[in-house]
């Protein structure tokens, strides 16, 4: 707006009408500009914008120019990544089938947070500085560990500063492996979940009540791999998720399997992964037992699980019951396979992995512990006491950034003050300032906790007690 008019029509027909159109969502119809906008930032800054001072970050960023060149310097940039943020949102517009289906894949699961990062890569793939190979396994990694994430439970906040740094660690030698590796190094929260855990996690997890979109990605994910007839659930409406054991079952299951197991499985089953299946007769199989959903040929059309060419039914054509025992066969098998589809990276770290090494929100309470160490901003600090590591905190906090220690609830929280007299234990954080030091280690750790989350910094302290 500084610039005279002429200029502005010029900027605005060659860049930002350009960024309008790519920064859209197609599907809804709805404009992702400020999202987009709020994705670059984060991407060049290195810090994720609030959603509602995106415009305000971005003024911070790009003053206002009074020159065209400085405009269109700042713009293309900006309509570069725009052309990869389009598809992104809309992945229809890959012309490459197999990077369009990943796109596919990852649009569904809403891991717009992975976006700062793809940015990058796609840019990478553009400018042919990796193939389209690396590309596609890159996206599937992404996948394998978001998706392995949500399975075993772990919480979703920690995804978006993690794909906000992951670039740092790329090695454009060794770009795949680079960033497997600075993935399966993530420790805590932030963790990739190891095999045992998902399966573990498969045991029991209600896979049936998920958003239907993210039970739709898993089972369409297990049909498909490594089939030359891939099955698309979303687009068939005649293939819908079917429980083997029902929702409501025939008294006939009861008398079958025995009070029991029939409660058990009711209990304990019914809406696991092992349970579902995904079938072209839902209605038609219904609640009936397990030989006549198996065997059903109405009219001589083969509606029952030995005449499905799916693989999800494979299994169930063979076995003659649905008791625990089959059940339990049947979540191996597709354990096995949800293991191959969302594998873990099969590399060598250069350094074991700790795991007793644990951000300060994933670890257990601190009473009656003691440290080994800790790690704060990268730097390890051999401490040993509670006490310590909460002052050492304060400190490097209060260094940092002053201010936010008054302009937030820190000050009351803390009982910052200058007067050391109006603390039972006061404890010194720079040569002015005392806070409470008067607390057990149990309000020590809530207080460090809130103090990171204030200066939004939760991922920074890495502790390991002592075992």
């Amino acid at each position: 707006m500084g610039l005279k008019t002429k200029s502005q029509e010029k900027i605005y027909r060659n860049y930002w009408e350009y960024i309008e159109k790519n920064a859209r969502d197609e599907s809804k119809n709805s404009s992702k500009v400020s999202d987009y906008i709020r994705d670059y930032l984060t991407l060049k800054n290195k810090k994720i914008p609030n959603k509602n001072k995106v415009y305000q970050e971005f003024k911070l960023k790009y003053p206002i120019s009074t020159t065209v060149e400085d405009v269109e310097n700042n713009l293309k940039p900006i309509k570069k990544f725009a052309k990869y943020y389009h598809k992104l949102v809309n992945p229809i517009h890959e012309p490459d089938r197999e990077i369009r289906l990943q796109l596919e894949y990852i649009n569904r699961l809403e891991i717009n947070v992975t976006y700062p990062f793809m940015l990058k890569v796609y840019d990478d793939y553009s400018s042919r500085l990796i193939s389209k190979q690396t590309f596609v396994d890159v996206l599937e990694l992404i996948q394998s560990f978001t998706w392995r994430r949500f399975i075993v439970g772990l919480a979703p906040n920690s995804l978006n500063k993690i794909f906000m740094r992951l670039y740092e660690d790329v090695n454009p030698g060794d770009y795949l492996t680079s960033i497997q590796s600075a993935l399966i190094n993530k420790k805590g929260n932030q963790r990739f979940p190891r095999n045992h855990e998902v399966i573990n996690a498969l045991r029991e997890k209600d896979m049936y009540g998920i958003k239907a979109k993210n039970r739709i990605y898993c089972l369409e994910r297990l049909e498909n791999y490594q089939n030359k007839e891939p099955v698309k659930i979303e687009e068939n409406n005649d293939i819908t998720i079917e429980h083997i054991f029902p929702q409501n079952p025939d008294p006939q299951w009861e008398a079958e399997l025995g009070t029991e197991e029939f409660n058990s499985i009711k209990d304990n089953y019914l809406n696991i992964i092992a349970n579902l299946t995904l079938s072209g007769n839902n209605g038609k199989l219904g609640n009936k037992t397990f030989t006549s959903k198996r065997d059903m040929n109405i009219d001589g059309k083969e509606q029952g699980y030995k005449y499905s060419r799916l693989w999800l039914n494979r299994y169930l054509s063979e076995i003659d019951k649905w008791g625990k025992e089959e059940i339990e066969e049947r979540l191996k098998i597709i354990a096995e396979r949800f293991l191959q589809v969302w594998s873990f990276p099969e590399i060598k770290t250069k350094t074991e992995i700790d795991f007793n090494e644990v951000s300060i929100f994933d670890a257990e309470e601190p009473t009656g512990k003691k440290l080994e160490y800790a790690i704060f901003f990268d730097n390890k600090i051999e401490i040993s006491e509670v006490s310590k590591l909460y002052l050492e905190v304060m400190k490097q906090l209060f260094e940092i950034q002053p201010q936010t220690f008054f302009t937030s609830d820190l000050k009351e929280k803390l009982n910052i003050t200058k007067d050391s007299s109006q603390c039972r234990q006061a404890a010194p954080i720079n040569e002015t300032y005392f806070i409470e030091a008067h607390l057990d280690s149990k309000k020590k750790f809530e207080r460090i906790k809130k103090a990171l989350t204030v200066f939004d910094c939760e991922e920074e302290l890495i502790i390991k007690y002592k075992i």
